[in-house]
């Protein structure tokens, strides 16, 4: 954006409830936006309600092997807004075809703060696009397809004999801790993308949600964790390790799973090691003696599931760039393990297909350069060329994993997104 002019309009709150519904049938005739949500989730990290960027001005696409450099020379030329991805990193292809990183100038950006929405424009026009939106029908909800089976990538057993071999590799001293990943697909689904996400948000809407869209490739993210944010010269990342199954119409029980994570000695163990990780990545940019953690493993809680996440926190030094910041936290460790280097070769060689953009990360650079990024888990993938809608789900893998465990876990951090997709949603998941 060369110039920009905004605008500022105050909304109750039931009228700012359907100009979002509108907004978000309004931007789906874009072929390139971002839609950032935090579904009123607060901490002292937060700066909007929702954000929301559409029609690219101008873009790059990333290579696989320095994105944030290619970014870092890019955004120094243009100032302005900045959305988009970066996928985690690998030179395969995988089957929805997302590109390595992305990123667009928007020509518009809208952002929601308490009952007041504010929007930029780079070419002057915030009154008409106020107007577009307002007038603009309420989307009509839908059914999603219905899938008489979701097809795995990797079979159970294959998926639990892979754990074993990461077992070997954990008792040998290769690595401490590694992700593991596995892949669900759904084939020739029609589907409005709008209903889609709606739907996603209706039953897990989580503090770093996203809709994005890039040409006919779609990322519904329903992600509970923070990759990386900077605010002034304050760097913030919020790992997450740690997952217990919510009972919410059981107060006991509910309780009870909550009592069982905190106390989880493989959980603690795995949160440690990423927070030692991120606080290691953080070191490489941070001015000296300034990584801290004022949170360790606090417990939160989110629709489906309780989450141990921990906060670490540091400051960046004069001397490194922002896009610093982003290349030496990137991938993020709660999505790879440790010691990094050799997990991410570990991941190649045992994960069925490539992550593509899940465990990547969607976010935006403002145009004083704070940014804030998401990891890009709890998603769908959709290809609209192909009509090709992906699933993934991963794991933390330590020498006191149990494979049909981790097997289980994984499968509940997506159960409530492939109900959307079941003939009976009451029914067991045809996973098999």
């Amino acid at each position: 954006m060369k110039t920009l002019t905004n605008t500022s309009r105050t909304y109750s709150e039931e009228s700012l409830r359907t100009f979002k519904m509108k907004m978000l049938n309004w931007i789906q005739s874009f072929n390139i936006f971002c839609f950032l949500d935090s579904h009123g989730y607060q901490d002292d990290y937060s700066q909007f309600d929702w954000i929301a960027a559409v029609d690219a001005t101008n873009s790059i696409e990333l290579s696989v092997h320095h994105p944030f450099q290619e970014l870092k020379q890019f955004a120094d030329a243009h100032p302005g807004w900045f959305f988009g991805h970066v996928n985690y990193p690998d030179d395969r292809q995988d089957q929805i075809g997302f590109p390595p990183g992305f990123f667009f100038q928007p020509r518009i950006v809208l952002t929601c703060r308490g009952n007041q929405i504010e929007v930029t424009s780079s070419s002057g026009d915030w009154e008409s696009v106020l107007q577009q939106i307002e007038t603009t029908v309420l989307p009509d909800r839908e059914s999603l397809h219905a899938a008489n089976r979701i097809n795995p990538q990797i079979s159970r057993a294959d998926y639990l004999t892979a754990i074993e071999r990461i077992h070997e590799h954990l008792q040998r001293g290769d690595c401490y801790e590694m992700n593991y990943c596995q892949e669900f697909q759904l084939e020739g689904v029609q589907l409005n993308p709008l209903e889609l996400y709606l739907s996603m948000m209706a039953i897990s809407p989580n503090p770093f949600s996203a809709w994005y869209r890039f040409r006919k490739h779609y990322c519904f993210c329903a992600s509970p964790e923070r990759f990386l944010q900077k605010k002034g010269e304050r760097l913030i990342s919020q790992p997450i390790k740690g997952t217990g199954r919510r009972n919410p119409k059981d107060p006991a029980l509910d309780a009870q799973a909550a009592e069982n994570l905190k106390q989880s000695q493989k959980e603690i163990r795995e949160n440690v090691m990423i927070v030692d990780l991120v606080r290691n990545d953080l070191s490489r940019v941070a001015a000296r003696g300034t990584v801290h953690v004022p949170e360790l493993m606090g417990l939160h809680e989110f629709p489906q599931v309780f989450q141990l996440i921990s906060t670490v926190e540091a400051k960046l030094d004069q001397s490194n760039h922002w896009a610093d910041a982003l290349e030496a936290c990137f991938p993020m460790g709660s999505m790879t393990g440790a010691p990094k280097k050799r997990v991410m070769e570990l991941t190649k060689n045992y994960e069925a297909t490539p992550r593509g953009l899940f465990s990547g990360t969607i976010g935006y650079i403002n145009p004083e350069r704070d940014f804030d990024f998401n990891v890009v888990i709890r998603s769908a993938f959709y290809d609209a060329s192909t009509s090709c809608l992906s699933i993934k789900a991963g794991g933390g893998i330590t020498i006191q994993s149990d494979p049909e465990a981790e097997y289980q876990e994984s499968l509940l951090k997506i159960e409530a997104l492939l109900r959307l997709f079941q003939k009976n949603q009451n029914s067991e998941i045809d996973v098999a």
